[in-house]
Protein backbone atom coordinates (compact mmCIF):
# COMPACT_ATOMS: atom_id res chain seq x y z
CA UNK A 1 0.00 0.00 0.00
CA UNK A 2 1.62 3.57 -0.85
CA UNK A 3 2.13 5.49 2.52
CA UNK A 4 0.54 9.12 1.90
CA UNK A 5 0.36 12.52 3.96
CA UNK A 6 -2.25 14.88 4.45
CA UNK A 7 -2.39 18.92 4.69
CA UNK A 8 -4.78 20.89 6.01
CA UNK A 9 -5.29 24.48 6.05
CA UNK A 10 -8.84 25.49 8.15
CA UNK A 11 -9.44 29.01 8.09
CA UNK A 12 -12.87 31.02 8.97
CA UNK A 13 -14.81 30.38 6.07
CA UNK A 14 -12.60 27.43 3.84
CA UNK A 15 -10.41 24.67 4.43
CA UNK A 16 -7.74 23.81 1.91
CA UNK A 17 -6.63 20.37 1.75
CA UNK A 18 -4.14 18.45 -0.29
CA UNK A 19 -2.75 14.95 -0.44
CA UNK A 20 1.17 14.21 -1.06
CA UNK A 21 2.73 10.49 -1.47
CA UNK A 22 5.63 9.66 -0.08
CA UNK A 23 8.33 9.09 -2.96
CA UNK A 24 12.11 8.72 -2.04
CA UNK A 25 12.97 12.44 -3.59
CA UNK A 26 10.28 13.93 -0.90
CA UNK A 27 6.59 14.07 -0.96
CA UNK A 28 4.70 14.58 -4.39
CA UNK A 29 1.68 16.09 -4.57
CA UNK A 30 -1.36 13.90 -5.61
CA UNK A 31 -4.39 15.58 -5.44
CA UNK A 32 -5.57 18.97 -3.33
CA UNK A 33 -9.25 20.77 -2.81
CA UNK A 34 -11.09 23.60 -1.40
CA UNK A 35 -14.47 23.64 0.96
CA UNK A 36 -15.18 27.26 0.78
CA UNK A 37 -18.66 28.80 1.73
CA UNK A 38 -18.49 27.48 5.44
CA UNK A 39 -21.60 28.91 7.14
CA UNK A 40 -22.99 30.46 4.09
CA UNK A 41 -23.31 27.45 1.50
CA UNK A 42 -20.35 24.94 2.05
CA UNK A 43 -18.91 23.95 -1.52
CA UNK A 44 -16.13 20.86 -2.05
CA UNK A 45 -14.21 20.78 -5.33
CA UNK A 46 -10.88 18.21 -5.34
CA UNK A 47 -8.92 17.81 -7.95
CA UNK A 48 -6.01 14.96 -8.98
CA UNK A 49 -2.57 16.39 -9.75
CA UNK A 50 -3.82 16.94 -13.78
CA UNK A 51 -6.31 18.73 -12.90
CA UNK A 52 -9.39 16.55 -13.24
CA UNK A 53 -12.18 16.77 -10.81
CA UNK A 54 -12.58 14.14 -8.18
CA UNK A 55 -15.51 16.01 -6.01
CA UNK A 56 -17.73 18.63 -6.62
CA UNK A 57 -20.22 18.39 -3.53
CA UNK A 58 -22.43 21.74 -2.52
CA UNK A 59 -24.62 21.22 0.66
CA UNK A 60 -27.78 23.18 -0.28
CA UNK A 61 -28.86 23.84 3.32
CA UNK A 62 -25.45 24.08 4.98
CA UNK A 63 -25.16 27.03 6.64
CA UNK A 64 -25.04 25.66 9.88
CA UNK A 65 -22.69 23.34 9.56
CA UNK A 66 -19.94 23.22 11.61
CA UNK A 67 -16.02 23.43 10.35
CA UNK A 68 -15.84 19.38 12.24
CA UNK A 69 -19.40 18.42 10.53
CA UNK A 70 -17.88 19.20 7.06
CA UNK A 71 -14.24 17.60 8.64
CA UNK A 72 -16.01 14.83 8.62
CA UNK A 73 -16.92 14.56 5.49
CA UNK A 74 -14.05 15.33 3.76
CA UNK A 75 -12.15 12.96 5.73
CA UNK A 76 -14.93 9.93 5.02
CA UNK A 77 -14.77 11.13 1.27
CA UNK A 78 -10.80 11.09 1.23
CA UNK A 79 -11.21 7.13 3.17
CA UNK A 80 -13.42 5.62 0.31
CA UNK A 81 -11.50 7.75 -2.42
CA UNK A 82 -7.41 6.68 -1.52
CA UNK A 83 -7.38 3.77 -3.85
CA UNK A 84 -4.73 2.18 -2.11
CA UNK A 85 -3.45 5.28 -0.32
CA UNK A 86 -2.73 4.80 3.59
CA UNK A 87 -2.33 8.17 5.20
CA UNK A 88 -0.12 7.64 8.03
CA UNK A 89 0.42 11.82 9.08
CA UNK A 90 -1.37 15.03 8.79
CA UNK A 91 -0.08 18.66 8.90
CA UNK A 92 -1.84 21.52 9.78
CA UNK A 93 -1.35 25.15 9.07
CA UNK A 94 -1.30 26.93 12.25
CA UNK A 95 -1.18 30.69 11.92
CA UNK A 96 0.69 31.35 15.52
CA UNK A 97 3.64 29.59 17.33
CA UNK A 98 4.26 32.62 19.57
CA UNK A 99 7.81 32.47 21.02
CA UNK A 100 7.60 28.81 22.00
CA UNK A 101 7.56 27.10 18.29
CA UNK A 102 10.59 27.58 16.22
CA UNK A 103 9.97 25.07 14.09
CA UNK A 104 7.00 22.86 13.28
CA UNK A 105 6.08 19.92 16.25
CA UNK A 106 4.22 17.04 16.52
CA UNK A 107 0.59 17.57 18.27
CA UNK A 108 -0.41 16.44 21.27
CA UNK A 109 -2.83 17.66 24.22
CA UNK A 110 0.33 19.85 26.41
CA UNK A 111 0.80 20.96 22.71
CA UNK A 112 -2.26 21.98 21.87
CA UNK A 113 -3.21 23.48 25.55
CA UNK A 114 -0.10 26.31 24.39
CA UNK A 115 -1.63 26.86 21.15
CA UNK A 116 -4.75 27.34 21.95
CA UNK A 117 -2.84 30.48 24.12
CA UNK A 118 -2.22 32.24 21.17
CA UNK A 119 -5.79 32.81 20.13
CA UNK A 120 -5.97 36.16 20.90
CA UNK A 121 -2.92 36.79 18.82
CA UNK A 122 -4.72 35.58 15.56
CA UNK A 123 -8.42 35.69 16.57
CA UNK A 124 -9.30 35.21 12.84
CA UNK A 125 -7.14 32.19 11.60
CA UNK A 126 -5.99 30.51 15.37
CA UNK A 127 -9.41 29.34 16.61
CA UNK A 128 -10.16 27.36 13.42
CA UNK A 129 -6.55 25.41 12.60
CA UNK A 130 -6.80 24.31 16.40
CA UNK A 131 -10.39 23.12 15.55
CA UNK A 132 -9.54 21.19 12.81
CA UNK A 133 -6.73 19.50 15.02
CA UNK A 134 -9.20 18.60 17.36
CA UNK A 135 -11.98 17.17 15.18
CA UNK A 136 -8.84 15.11 13.43
CA UNK A 137 -7.80 13.49 16.66
CA UNK A 138 -12.25 12.52 17.11
CA UNK A 139 -12.12 11.02 13.82
CA UNK A 140 -8.89 9.00 14.08
CA UNK A 141 -7.07 9.53 17.28
CA UNK A 142 -4.23 7.33 16.37
CA UNK A 143 -2.96 9.33 13.14
CA UNK A 144 -0.08 11.26 13.69
CA UNK A 145 -0.29 15.25 13.59
CA UNK A 146 1.88 18.36 12.81
CA UNK A 147 1.89 21.63 13.21
CA UNK A 148 3.89 23.64 11.06
CA UNK A 149 3.68 27.65 12.00
CA UNK A 150 3.53 30.77 9.81
CA UNK A 151 5.68 32.82 12.73
CA UNK A 152 8.72 30.23 12.27
CA UNK A 153 10.29 31.97 9.21
CA UNK A 154 10.37 34.59 11.05
CA UNK A 155 11.44 33.63 14.34
CA UNK A 156 15.49 34.22 14.03
CA UNK A 157 14.92 38.01 12.76
CA UNK A 158 17.10 40.70 14.73
CA UNK A 159 16.16 41.72 17.86
CA UNK A 160 15.43 45.24 16.63
CA UNK A 161 13.06 43.74 13.82
CA UNK A 162 11.11 41.69 16.53
CA UNK A 163 11.20 44.38 19.40
CA UNK A 164 8.80 46.99 19.71
CA UNK A 165 8.93 50.07 22.03
CA UNK A 166 7.55 49.28 25.16
CA UNK A 167 8.31 48.10 28.55
CA UNK A 168 10.82 45.06 28.75
CA UNK A 169 8.45 43.49 31.07
CA UNK A 170 6.04 43.03 28.13
CA UNK A 171 7.86 42.30 25.99
CA UNK A 172 9.25 39.11 28.36
CA UNK A 173 5.49 38.12 28.32
CA UNK A 174 6.02 38.00 24.59
CA UNK A 175 4.08 41.40 23.39
CA UNK A 176 6.73 41.27 20.27
CA UNK A 177 6.36 41.23 16.81
CA UNK A 178 6.57 37.67 15.26
CA UNK A 179 5.99 37.85 11.33
CA UNK A 180 3.15 35.85 9.49
CA UNK A 181 3.04 34.25 6.01
CA UNK A 182 6.18 32.07 6.78
CA UNK A 183 4.89 28.92 5.02
CA UNK A 184 4.40 31.25 2.09
CA UNK A 185 8.14 32.91 2.65
CA UNK A 186 9.50 29.81 2.95
CA UNK A 187 8.14 28.01 0.01
CA UNK A 188 9.28 31.46 -2.12
CA UNK A 189 12.92 31.06 -0.59
CA UNK A 190 12.61 27.24 -1.07
CA UNK A 191 12.07 28.06 -4.78
CA UNK A 192 13.78 31.14 -5.56
CA UNK A 193 16.90 29.25 -5.06
CA UNK A 194 15.69 26.38 -7.58
CA UNK A 195 15.08 29.34 -10.07
CA UNK A 196 17.62 32.01 -9.90
CA UNK A 197 20.18 31.38 -7.31
CA UNK A 198 21.97 34.53 -7.39
CA UNK A 199 19.03 36.21 -6.46
CA UNK A 200 18.25 34.55 -3.49
CA UNK A 201 21.98 34.71 -1.91
CA UNK A 202 21.06 38.77 -2.51
CA UNK A 203 18.43 40.89 -0.92
CA UNK A 204 14.97 40.45 -1.74
CA UNK A 205 11.60 41.54 -1.35
CA UNK A 206 8.56 39.22 -1.24
CA UNK A 207 5.12 40.05 -1.27
CA UNK A 208 2.46 37.65 -0.32
CA UNK A 209 -0.32 39.93 -1.57
CA UNK A 210 -3.75 38.30 -1.02
CA UNK A 211 -7.10 38.77 1.42
CA UNK A 212 -4.36 38.96 3.80
CA UNK A 213 -1.30 40.76 3.06
CA UNK A 214 2.34 41.40 3.86
CA UNK A 215 5.84 41.86 2.94
CA UNK A 216 9.10 39.97 3.78
CA UNK A 217 12.64 41.50 3.45
CA UNK A 218 14.66 38.20 3.28
CA UNK A 219 18.57 37.86 2.56
CA UNK A 220 19.99 34.31 1.45
CA UNK A 221 16.37 33.07 1.85
CA UNK A 222 15.88 33.86 5.78
CA UNK A 223 13.43 36.88 6.91
CA UNK A 224 15.24 39.75 8.51
CA UNK A 225 12.42 42.12 8.57
CA UNK A 226 8.29 41.71 7.83
CA UNK A 227 5.42 44.24 7.73
CA UNK A 228 3.37 41.99 10.09
CA UNK A 229 3.68 42.21 13.73
CA UNK A 230 2.20 40.96 17.13
CA UNK A 231 -0.56 40.13 14.92
CA UNK A 232 -2.03 39.47 11.59
CA UNK A 233 -3.36 42.89 11.82
CA UNK A 234 -0.36 44.73 11.16
CA UNK A 235 1.31 45.95 8.22
CA UNK A 236 -0.40 46.51 4.51
CA UNK A 237 -3.76 47.04 4.11
CA UNK A 238 -6.00 44.04 3.36
CA UNK A 239 -9.03 42.64 2.72
CA UNK A 240 -11.16 43.39 5.86
CA UNK A 241 -7.76 44.12 7.64
CA UNK A 242 -6.94 48.09 8.58
CA UNK A 243 -3.13 47.53 8.24
CA UNK A 244 -0.75 49.30 10.25
CA UNK A 245 -2.93 52.36 12.49
CA UNK A 246 -1.52 54.91 14.88
CA UNK A 247 -3.15 53.09 18.40
CA UNK A 248 -4.16 56.45 19.15
CA UNK A 249 -7.12 55.51 17.11
CA UNK A 250 -8.21 52.93 18.89
CA UNK A 251 -8.02 54.86 22.45
CA UNK A 252 -10.38 57.02 20.32
CA UNK A 253 -12.90 54.74 19.85
CA UNK A 254 -12.32 53.18 23.31
CA UNK A 255 -12.82 56.21 24.95
CA UNK A 256 -14.52 58.92 22.92
CA UNK A 257 -16.76 56.39 20.86
CA UNK A 258 -17.61 54.15 23.45
CA UNK A 259 -16.70 50.81 21.29
CA UNK A 260 -16.19 48.06 23.71
CA UNK A 261 -13.09 45.95 23.04
CA UNK A 262 -15.22 43.13 20.84
CA UNK A 263 -16.94 46.23 18.23
CA UNK A 264 -13.07 47.93 17.59
CA UNK A 265 -11.67 44.38 17.11
CA UNK A 266 -14.44 43.84 14.59
CA UNK A 267 -14.02 47.06 13.08
CA UNK A 268 -9.95 46.39 12.21
CA UNK A 269 -10.72 42.71 11.45
CA UNK A 270 -13.68 42.68 9.53
CA UNK A 271 -14.95 46.14 8.54
CA UNK A 272 -12.06 47.49 7.40
CA UNK A 273 -9.17 47.25 4.44
CA UNK A 274 -10.47 47.41 1.37
CA UNK A 275 -13.72 47.04 2.23
CA UNK A 276 -14.25 49.81 5.00
CA UNK A 277 -12.16 52.23 2.28
CA UNK A 278 -14.58 51.34 -0.78
CA UNK A 279 -17.99 50.71 0.88
CA UNK A 280 -18.35 47.57 -1.36
CA UNK A 281 -16.01 44.72 -1.34
CA UNK A 282 -12.85 43.20 0.07
CA UNK A 283 -12.29 41.13 -2.99
CA UNK A 284 -9.97 43.31 -5.41
CA UNK A 285 -11.59 41.54 -8.54
CA UNK A 286 -14.53 43.36 -7.61
CA UNK A 287 -13.65 46.57 -6.88
CA UNK A 288 -11.29 46.60 -10.25
CA UNK A 289 -14.99 45.89 -12.27
CA UNK A 290 -16.58 48.49 -10.59
CA UNK A 291 -16.60 52.57 -11.87
CA UNK A 292 -17.33 53.76 -8.15
CA UNK A 293 -14.52 56.47 -7.20
CA UNK A 294 -14.27 54.79 -3.96
CA UNK A 295 -13.15 51.35 -5.40
CA UNK A 296 -10.60 53.22 -7.37
CA UNK A 297 -9.69 55.16 -4.10
CA UNK A 298 -9.11 52.08 -2.23
CA UNK A 299 -7.23 49.97 -5.00
CA UNK A 300 -4.62 53.48 -4.91
CA UNK A 301 -4.55 53.19 -1.20
CA UNK A 302 -3.49 49.55 -0.68
CA UNK A 303 -0.85 50.06 -3.87
CA UNK A 304 0.72 52.73 -1.85
CA UNK A 305 0.84 51.14 1.50
CA UNK A 306 2.68 48.54 -0.21
CA UNK A 307 5.06 50.54 -2.03
CA UNK A 308 5.76 52.65 0.97
CA UNK A 309 6.53 49.48 3.38
CA UNK A 310 8.92 48.39 0.28
CA UNK A 311 10.86 51.62 0.90
CA UNK A 312 11.19 50.69 4.82
CA UNK A 313 11.86 47.56 3.74
CA UNK A 314 14.86 48.13 1.63
CA UNK A 315 16.61 50.15 4.05
CA UNK A 316 16.33 46.86 6.74
CA UNK A 317 18.51 45.03 4.03
CA UNK A 318 20.55 47.72 2.71
CA UNK A 319 19.62 47.74 -1.03
CA UNK A 320 17.16 45.48 -3.25
CA UNK A 321 18.03 43.12 -5.69
CA UNK A 322 14.80 41.73 -6.09
CA UNK A 323 11.06 41.69 -5.88
CA UNK A 324 8.25 38.75 -5.83
CA UNK A 325 5.15 38.90 -6.13
CA UNK A 326 2.94 35.69 -4.93
CA UNK A 327 -0.26 34.64 -3.58
CA UNK A 328 -4.09 35.54 -5.00
CA UNK A 329 -3.37 39.59 -5.78
CA UNK A 330 0.19 39.17 -6.42
CA UNK A 331 0.46 36.52 -8.72
CA UNK A 332 -2.91 37.30 -11.07
CA UNK A 333 -3.43 41.05 -10.58
CA UNK A 334 -1.34 43.10 -13.36
CA UNK A 335 -2.94 46.43 -12.69
CA UNK A 336 -1.90 46.08 -8.41
CA UNK A 337 1.73 44.77 -9.72
CA UNK A 338 2.57 47.97 -12.11
CA UNK A 339 0.69 50.24 -9.80
CA UNK A 340 3.27 48.91 -6.86
CA UNK A 341 6.25 49.44 -8.97
CA UNK A 342 5.42 52.42 -11.44
CA UNK A 343 6.02 53.96 -7.60
CA UNK A 344 9.34 52.28 -7.12
CA UNK A 345 10.54 53.50 -10.18
CA UNK A 346 13.16 55.80 -8.69
CA UNK A 347 15.23 52.98 -7.81
CA UNK A 348 15.91 51.92 -11.41
CA UNK A 349 13.00 48.95 -11.51
CA UNK A 350 11.50 48.94 -14.37
CA UNK A 351 8.45 46.66 -15.31
CA UNK A 352 7.94 44.77 -18.91
CA UNK A 353 4.14 45.79 -19.80
CA UNK A 354 3.68 42.59 -21.79
CA UNK A 355 4.94 40.30 -19.14
CA UNK A 356 3.45 41.81 -16.56
CA UNK A 357 0.31 41.54 -18.17
CA UNK A 358 0.67 37.49 -19.05
CA UNK A 359 1.99 36.82 -15.33
CA UNK A 360 5.05 35.65 -16.82
CA UNK A 361 7.48 34.23 -14.37
CA UNK A 362 10.14 37.48 -14.50
CA UNK A 363 7.91 40.55 -15.44
CA UNK A 364 11.08 43.06 -15.03
CA UNK A 365 12.56 44.80 -18.14
CA UNK A 366 16.14 44.04 -19.23
CA UNK A 367 17.13 47.38 -18.16
CA UNK A 368 15.75 47.35 -14.79
CA UNK A 369 18.14 47.25 -11.87
CA UNK A 370 15.66 45.05 -9.95
CA UNK A 371 14.60 41.45 -10.72
CA UNK A 372 10.87 41.70 -10.16
CA UNK A 373 9.54 38.18 -10.46
CA UNK A 374 5.71 36.43 -10.00
CA UNK A 375 5.82 32.99 -8.08
CA UNK A 376 2.64 30.85 -7.17
CA UNK A 377 3.34 29.75 -3.93
CA UNK A 378 2.62 26.48 -1.95
CA UNK A 379 2.20 26.60 1.32
CA UNK A 380 1.01 23.13 1.10
CA UNK A 381 4.02 21.71 -0.44
CA UNK A 382 6.23 23.15 2.78
CA UNK A 383 3.54 21.48 5.13
CA UNK A 384 3.92 18.11 3.33
CA UNK A 385 7.83 18.67 3.85
CA UNK A 386 7.85 19.57 7.84
CA UNK A 387 4.96 16.68 8.15
CA UNK A 388 7.35 14.31 6.50
CA UNK A 389 10.52 15.61 8.68
CA UNK A 390 8.74 15.81 11.69
CA UNK A 391 6.94 12.16 11.93
CA UNK A 392 10.55 10.77 10.22
CA UNK A 393 9.36 9.48 7.03
CA UNK A 394 11.86 11.21 4.96
CA UNK A 395 12.96 7.17 3.70
CA UNK A 396 9.93 5.40 4.25
CA UNK A 397 7.80 4.83 1.14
Amino acid sequence: MTRAIACLNAGSSSIKFALFILAADGPRHAAAGKLEGIGVSPRLVARDISGAILIDRAWDHGADLTHEVLLRDIFEWAGAHLEGREIVGLGHRVVHGGGRFSAAVRLDDQVLTTLETFSPLAPLHQPHNLAAIRAIQALAPDLPQVACFDTAFHHDMPESATRLALPRALHDEGIRRYGFHGLSYEYIARRLGEIDPDLATGRVIAAHLGNGASLCAMRGGKSLDTTMGFTALDGLVMGTRCGSIDPGVVLYLLSQRGMRPDEVERLLYAESGLLGVSGLSSDMRALHQSDDPRAAEAIDLFTWRAAREVGALIASLGGLDGLVFTAGIGENDPLVRAMICERLAWMGLVLDPEANQRNAPLISAPASKVAVRVIPTDEESMIAIHTVNTLGLNNQR
